[in-house]
């Protein structure tokens, strides 16, 4: 059986430095966590659709807005503690992190409860620096930020 996979992008600025745009896991699950708890946004193809057409529809769906026209970067895939193996491309760009509106998807809550519960897959997004992102992140995605970062010096 093959792994799942996933799409991503990571949106990044230069202000003062670096930061890259990371979301929040949505849901009562993530809700009280915070390390651990932030994602690029990312999605599962369709079947036969195009990875880097994935990474731009889901993070139109998470964030709320298309993402930037600028040049892609690859970053390579990464495989999380799950199994799930996730691609990802560098966009720069900008937006504000405070006005995402994420799509809603359902989950079993509590689990196994047989009760569902509509969430947003994102709850909120924020600008952050290459050291705090690889704090928050979902530990195997940190390898993006150095991967962006090595790939900007």
């Amino acid at each position: 059986m093959a792994p799942r996979t996933s799409a991503g992008l990571l949106l990044f600025r230069r202000t003062a430095g670096l930061e890259v745009l990371l979301g929040h896991m949505g849901g009562p699950f993530w809700a009280r966590k915070d390390a651990g708890a932030w994602t690029i946004p990312k999605g599962e193809p369709a079947p036969g659709e195009d990875p880097y057409a994935t990474a731009l529809r889901e993070f139109a769906e998470e964030i709320g807005v298309p993402a930037p026209s600028s040049e892609p970067l690859s970053l390579g895939d990464v495989k999380q503690s799950g199994g799930k193996v996730v691609t990802a491309w560098a966009l720069e760009g900008d937006l504000d992190a405070s006005a995402i509106t994420s799509n809603l998807v359902e989950i079993a809550w509590p689990p196994r409860s047989g009760r569902t519960l509509l969430v947003p897959e994102l709850d909120r997004a924020g600008w952050f620096a290459p050291d705090e992102a690889r704090r928050l992140v979902v530990t195997a995605q940190a390898a993006f930020v150095d991967r962006l970062e090595e790939a900007l010096a």
